[in-house]
């Protein structure tokens, strides 16, 4: 293949410090059998420190230090994987563009697929990696998970894949893309459907981290899954609209069948009880919409200030 084609790798990175070494390791042996089949000519490593409390930018410098194609920015504090990914994502050269883990759950070697792939179908410009399974996660991760993939599809008009992982290889022209939408709640996984080209999936089966924990609470991926579902859809403030009405003419209603039935049958209105009832129920729809308009409006709020997404510390990149 004669055309020279670059390769960037995006790692976002928070507590690594153990992964680091042996993901560069796998994931230099792969790329070099990409440029051996001349999928590639030339590549560089971005790693993206979010702010990690451990020596993780040390050990990035060591590697900066031993090959001159690793470039690394460290945040001054942790801001976010999305904000990681935007970063890389931005200061990224190649022609190809592929976003990894370093914890090695994103197998290298699936990058060599990805480029046959794409190099097999003309017109692809993202191949995306997709999870068949979820073996050795917590049984109710996995649960709340699927769970949030079928809200959100129903949801919103964007369709992702459960799944679905941040790992995959994408053209320029996606890149570029997903770099002018400028939004401030950021969920990549629905930006990069969003963007709309045609885009294959390459299977594998889920694999454990090499070292250390996810970072990943559930609280930290309950609010993620409101944020993705918020920047993709209104829905959630017409059903609150539409719970209103409901609940309106539901009042209405029983107000009528009580009158009626008192005119009718002389059956005395039970008015402590309903009372109660009636105010739970209001009480509840009013603070549930509220919740749903107060998170629009948060979101409104944080695009309006204009703050940027990350504060770069220090960094190697030109």
């Amino acid at each position: 293949m004669s055309v020279s084609r670059m390769l960037s790798v995006i790692v976002p990175c928070y507590n690594e410090e153990d992964n680091l070494a042996s993901f560069y390791e796998k994931a230099s042996s792969v790329i070099a059998r990409l440029c051996e089949r001349q999928s590639i000519s030339e590549y560089e490593f971005l790693f993206v420190d979010d702010g990690s409390a451990d020596d993780t930018l040390a050990q990035l410098k060591k590697l900066a230090e031993k090959d001159d194609r690793v470039y690394y920015l460290s945040f001054t504090r942790n801001f976010g994987k999305e904000a990681a990914i935007l970063a890389g994502l931005a200061r990224s050269r190649g022609d190809y563009v592929t976003l990894m883990d370093a914890d090695l759950q994103d197998p290298p070697e699936l990058l060599i697929e990805m480029f046959a792939t794409m190099d097999a179908a003309p017109g692809i410009e993202c191949v995306a990696a997709l999870r068949k399974n979820r073996d050795g996660e917590p049984v109710v991760r996995s649960l709340f998970a699927s769970v949030f993939y079928k809200l959100i599809n129903l949801l919103s008009h964007v369709e992702i894949k459960e799944g679905v992982r941040d790992f995959r290889l994408m053209t320029r022209r996606v890149v570029n893309s997903v770099l002018s939408l400028k939004e401030k709640g950021r969920f990549s996984k629905g930006l990069f459907v969003w963007a709309g080209y045609r885009t294959c999936y390459v299977e594998y089966h889920n694999v454990e981290r090499s070292r250390g924990a996810s970072k990943w609470s559930f609280w930290k991926l309950f609010h993620y899954s409101l944020d993705g579902i918020t920047a993709f859809s209104v829905i959630p403030l017409q059903l609150s609209a539409l719970l209103g009405c409901f609940c309106c003419l539901g009042s209405v209603f029983a107000i009528l069948f009580f009158v009626i039935q008192k005119l009718t049958v002389g059956i005395p209105i039970q008015g402590y009880a309903m009372l109660v009832c009636s105010m739970f129920l209001l009480g509840g729809v009013q603070l549930l919409s509220l919740g749903i308009i107060g998170q629009y409006l948060g979101k409104v709020f944080i695009e309006s200030k204009g703050r940027p997404d990350y504060v770069v510390l220090e960094s190697n990149v030109l």
